[in-house]
């Protein structure tokens, strides 16, 4: 089933309606609060049929939080109804952490500092499913699956949700007649796990990372798209595609990467809400399918051991109008891109180092910008130049030519990456920016450096203006106090390169 879209509730062209008719079913947290359109209520009725005729005996409901990362509650059949009536509570406190799982913020004074209302002494939020995100899990015995929004006990919808945040900057774009598609490209690593006992160090805030610790690598590396070389992985290739095309999620294509141990995959395009769902869906996928194999996948940028090569998230996105459908970045001239195209890019340039702070939200990813690397590590634009932060792809007249993206690390939490894309190009469409002259040497020194840590990300984010205003003052304070806090405690640790280098000649 597919993501929601953003119509307000009304009855069908006959009059009908795919409300629930029994009283029962009335009068519950998301009908009191008007959450649902009538495809939600639809999608509710078919996902009744299919737990009865599948014999679905637990659902998962889940939310993406803050770090892209699912969390949530798995509820039995028998309190499914109730859940798809009134939602299910979770901690608010969940909002306000950073990756290590420790709270960044006063999660129990009258003020916590978050500058929104509602998440004081760490009280409940709302998990709202969303039925159009339904899906059964072939990997899980008996088990569906589908996202939640996150609203606050009165009805309001948490603002610092990722996927709202998301909705919201969709919401904008709809204001000029513009609505996004996107596509995604998202490499990573699978290792052969040796040991996945639970020892006593790896209990804690983060603690150590067990099975990615103890691991053994799957290819050689060296041999893109070496046929062999893959091949020699089809019993992996099998599990992940079975799994994730029985899951419904879009897969394309999957493919021996250049480092050792990499693999990427490539999703068909769709809305940028349903790009958005479908990888942090696809990530937990493919996580959990290669745990119940013997593998360990992590969409970590640059593990250790894995100098040769890191993985990134390519990022394909193309604007058309919503009242007749025309692709927007077609040029009808001799350009490679369109007028409204290039104020588009200019945007996504002009914004980039801000944008970074969403689109590599770890302090692993910057180990990745590194010249002639294919990442990029300058702030430039080409035409079919995968060296450029953005490649351009098509030619004149071409009603699929697109723009990709290439700096974004693919644990970037897709519906802050991707509202960062909508928010930069919108600017510089009302702005009407100019993106400059395309290069021919993206590794040229002299051009504009994306951020080289995280850090300098962040402070980035903090100085525009534009996306400030977009994302809301308070949204972008809360997001850059998580993240500095983790920032923080990485530049407190005593690294291992760090003691090899000092501690015995010094």
């Amino acid at each position: 089933m597919r993501s929601i879209d953003e119509r307000p509730i009304s009855e069908g062209g006959d009059g009908s309606s795919a409300r629930p008719l029994l009283a029962s079913e009335r009068g519950g947290f998301v009908d009191a609060h008007g959450l649902w359109t009538e495809e939600h209520y639809a999608a509710a009725a078919q996902m009744r049929r299919v737990i009865d005729e599948l014999g679905i005996e637990m659902v998962r409901f889940s939310f993406v939080d803050q770090h892209g990362v699912l969390r949530g509650k798995t509820m039995t059949r028998d309190a499914v109804p109730g859940v798809m009536r009134s939602g299910v509570t979770a901690p608010s406190s969940l909002l306000l952490k950073d990756t290590s799982g420790r709270s960044a913020f006063s999660v129990f004074s009258s003020d916590t500092g978050v500058g929104v209302a509602g998440f004081s002494g760490a009280g409940d939020i709302v998990l709202v499913p969303d039925p159009t995100t339904f899906r059964v899990l072939p990997w899980a015995a008996r088990t569906g699956w589908l996202l939640c929004q996150v609203h606050f006990p009165d009805g309001r919808p948490v603002p610092l949700c990722p996927r709202t945040v998301l909705r919201n900057q969709l919401a904008r774009l709809a204001e000029h007649d513009l609505e996004m598609i996107t596509g995604a490209e998202l490499e990573f690593h699978v290792f052969r796990a040796t040991e996945d006992e639970l020892t006593a160090d790896r209990i804690g805030t983060p603690g150590a990372p067990g099975r990615a610790a103890t691991v053994a690598p799957v290819s050689t590396g060296s041999q893109l798209l070496h046929e062999e070389g893959l091949d020699s992985l089809d019993h992996l290739v099998q599990a992940l595609h079975d799994g994730l095309t029985r899951a419904d999620l879009p897969l394309r294509s999957i493919e021996l990467e250049f480092g050792p141990s990499q693999l990427e995959i490539t999703l068909a395009p769709g809305s940028a809400l349903q790009t958005a769902d479908n990888v942090v869906l696809t990530r937990a996928a493919i996580r959990q399918i290669c745990r119940r194999h013997g593998y360990h996948a992590t969409f970590m940028s640059r593990p250790a051991g894995t100098q040769t090569a890191s993985t990134g998230w390519h990022l394909h996105q193309s604007l058309r109008r919503i009242s007749t459908g025309a692709p927007v970045f077609t040029s009808e001239g001799s350009g490679t891109l369109s007028a409204e195209g290039m104020h588009y890019l200019a945007g996504l340039l002009a914004h980039a180092s801000a944008a970074t702070a969403f689109a590599t939200p770890t302090v692993n990813g910057y180990k990745r910008y590194m010249p002639f690397s294919l990442a990029p590590d300058a702030v430039v634009w080409g035409i079919d130049n995968k060296g450029a932060m953005v490649r351009v792809v098509g030619s004149p007249g071409d009603p699929n030519t697109r723009l990709e993206n290439r700096s974004g690390e693919p644990a970037a939490n897709p519906y802050l990456y991707i509202g960062a894309q909508v928010a930069s190009g919108l600017d510089g469409i009302v702005r009407e920016l100019d993106p400059g002259m395309p290069t021919e040497n993206p590794y040229e020194p002299g051009a504009p450096r994306l951020p080289r840590s995280l850090g300098e990300a962040l402070d980035a984010l903090e100085a525009d203006e534009q996306l400030t205003a977009a994302f809301g003052p308070d949204f972008v304070g809360w997001y850059l106090s998580l993240k500095r806090s983790e920032f923080a405690r990485y530049l407190a640790h005593v690294s291992d390169w760090e003691q090899r280098e000092y501690f015995g000649l010094l």
